[in-house]
């Protein structure tokens, strides 16, 4: 048995709030999921594949691909050629990111003329472009590293 720090009251171990004052133990005790720390490696243009390289040279115009560096689906390839695509865990997704580290409905891109941006949806573990935790829509550009949850992807339109 332990004491809730706040009030006192004596409560179970594993309790996530205090039973007598609802203070939140997670918070206290810093215990949290939202702790997914952006990835720093920075990634090179250079390091793309053959393959890989000509896949975003065959881009059609107003289009972009995001290549995954890391995660569970390391290697793969999403074409985004629609105004809209959404990105997360559930099965609907456009971006289906297929592990507990990524929200149902996590973040979404959009598309404006020929700029695509990238927002987050109130996930968990945020949205980072370029080790930056977005807090609104954010404009990429060719290059640009986008991490959802631990998949670092990094996002490609045609070079002109």
């Amino acid at each position: 048995m332990s004491n809730c720090p706040a009030c006192g009251h004596e409560m179970i171990e594993a309790a996530n709030f205090c039973p007598h004052c609802g203070t939140s133990l997670a918070k206290l005790s810093g215990d949290t999921t939202r702790v997914i720390p952006p990835v720093v490696e920075e990634f090179q243009l250079e390091d793309l594949g053959a393959e890989d390289a000509a896949a975003v040279e065959a881009l059609p115009a107003g289009s972009a691909l995001l290549l995954v560096l890391k995660g569970g689906q390391s290697g793969g390839r999403y074409l985004v050629d629609a105004d809209l695509a959404t990105a997360g865990r559930h099965p609907r997704c456009d971006i289906f990111l297929d592990d507990i580290t990524v929200s149902r409905h996590h973040a979404r891109f959009t598309r404006q003329g020929l700029q695509f941006w990238v927002t987050d949806e109130n996930s968990l573990n945020g949205t980072y472009v370029n080790g930056t935790l977005t807090d609104g829509p954010v404009a990429l550009r060719r290059g640009d590293e986008v991490q959802i949850g631990k998949f670092r992807m990094v996002f490609f339109t045609k070079q002109d």
